[in-house]
């Protein structure tokens, strides 16, 4: 490097700077910079441009060569249920409501916190091996899911699940108030985890119980998230208790607002779609679960055209099997093209849009989905040396239509590198196989009681 004349300032100090072949950022102009680099500070992206720009510009304490590779934002889950991939393939190819009251709710009704913890961790390996750098929870002894994202560098925003029927957890909505406030003031301070009300669905939590835990969220100020119009029986068993629609329901009671995060929203119609529109809620696909329970496909493209914040999540891994995003975000866009019988509906850029920016909004986490000066340092790469990769013609296009989650060879949340060609950097890989096997040893026995 040369050195700095009286003409040319000083290289600015920085953590790291990354070389990589092309860098997809997500930035509100969707540029897509070749031959780059990006300078990152205390967690933050400090600059982004050509890499000889930041050569020239930062002096930094490490560098990250990522020739050949392609840079792109780590992308965000906005549905799941991270500790059911326990209950991976326990239960296939059944209908939502059979699957839930026969198979899986049974087994649950029996887990213990080290099986929980055990199963957080499994779905945080799997994140953090495709790509996937933060993400939306719900689920119960959601403290312990918070404790696995904590120790392996990723990100969350954490909801207990509570019912009003009595449940494992607890005999009633109510008694779930205390703790979701305790998870709340457990990391309240934490930078990487953070924490949102949820109650499970709208046939399965009273319109009282909706209504106080919204206020709850209000006083907490943090984001309300449920399962919503997943499926038509949904819609009728909430006919014949309210008389009403899973959305025109929390839309009479004043649940649907900009905090307001819906799951699925497969049985809606043109004139709910506009509601959700004019109230501001953000709308979660989750393609994947929705074909293998059979519930449907949801109007995504209606959706985006009237103006409502779509994002993307897998669901659990028991009603999806993957918690890989990027078969969710190829199906999205292609399941939205039948959907809607048109090949141009729910484009790559759309699906990539819905994978990353759009899911950081359901999170409330705005900042996150974008490689942007000011932004969390959460970024991924491809290897763009992989067969089903080759040639480059469109990259938006090879990230939802040809990549698979296993070319993703760095993963990186708050300028940590959380792996690297293979390598788990926060994670005992080992150790987790073996624990993995344990635990499918009681779900098999709990499973066949």
């Amino acid at each position: 490097m040369t050195h700095p004349t009286a003409n040319t300032p000083a290289p600015s100090p920085c953590d790291l700077i990354i070389k990589a072949d092309v860098v997809v950022t997500q930035d509100d102009a969707r540029r897509i910079l070749t031959d780059a680099g990006v300078a990152i500070k205390d967690g933050l992206v400090l600059d982004i441009g050509s890499y000889a720009s930041m050569e020239t510009g930062y002096c930094p304490a490490q560098r990250l060569d990522l020739s050949g590779k392609m840079l792109m934002p780590g992308l965000v889950n906005g549905h799941t249920h991270l500790p059911m991939t326990l209950l991976r393939g326990v239960a296939d190819d059944l209908p939502l409501m059979e699957w839930l009251e026969s198979h899986i709710w049974p087994v649950e009704a029996h887990l213990t916190d080290e099986l929980i913890t055990i199963g957080a961790q499994i779905g945080c390996a799997e994140f953090i091996r495709t790509g996937c750098t933060s993400f939306l929870n719900g689920y119960f002894h959601e403290h312990l899911t918070g404790n696995a994202v904590a120790d392996c560098g990723l990100r969350a925003v954490l909801g207990e699940g509570f019912f009003s029927f009595p449940s494992p957890m607890f005999k009633t909505a109510e008694d779930c108030w205390q703790t979701l406030r305790g998870l709340n003031r457990q990391f309240e301070t934490h930078s990487r985890v953070r924490t949102a009300i949820t109650p499970h669905a709208a046939f399965t939590v009273m319109p009282e119980e909706l209504i106080a835990s919204f206020e709850l969220a209000e006083e907490l100020d943090i984001p309300w998230q449920i399962h919503l119009a997943e499926s038509p029986m949904e819609t009728a068993v909430c006919l014949d208790k309210y008389g009403k629609r899973p959305i025109e329901l929390l839309h009479h009671h004043g649940l649907l607002t900009k905090r307001t995060t819906l799951h699925h929203c497969v049985d809606v119609t043109d004139e709910e779609i506009e509601i959700l529109a004019d109230s501001g809620v953000n709308v979660v696909h989750n393609p994947v679960s929705n074909l293998k329970l059979c519930s449907g496909i949801s109007p995504v493209q209606k959706m985006l055209d009237a103006g409502v914040m779509v994002g993307l999540g897998t669901d659990g891994a028991s009603s999806n099997n993957q918690l890989n995003m990027f078969r969710d975000m190829g199906l999205a866009a292609l399941v939205g093209k039948v959907r809607h019988e048109d090949a141009s509906a729910v484009n790559a850029q759309s699906a990539l849009d819905m994978a990353t920016r759009n899911s950081a909004h359901c999170l409330g986490w705005p900042e996150l989905g974008r490689i942007e000066k000011g932004c969390p340092a959460d970024m991924i790469a491809l290897d763009l040396a992989y067969p089903n990769l080759m040639p480059v013609f469109n990259y938006v296009s090879h990230a939802v239509y040809g990549a698979t989650g296993m070319e993703v060879c760095m993963t990186m949340v708050g300028g940590e590198v959380l792996y690297l060609y293979g390598d788990f950097k926060t994670i005992d890989i080992n150790l987790l196989r073996t624990n993995a096997l344990q635990a499918s040893d009681w779900v098999h026995s709990v499973a066949e009681r």
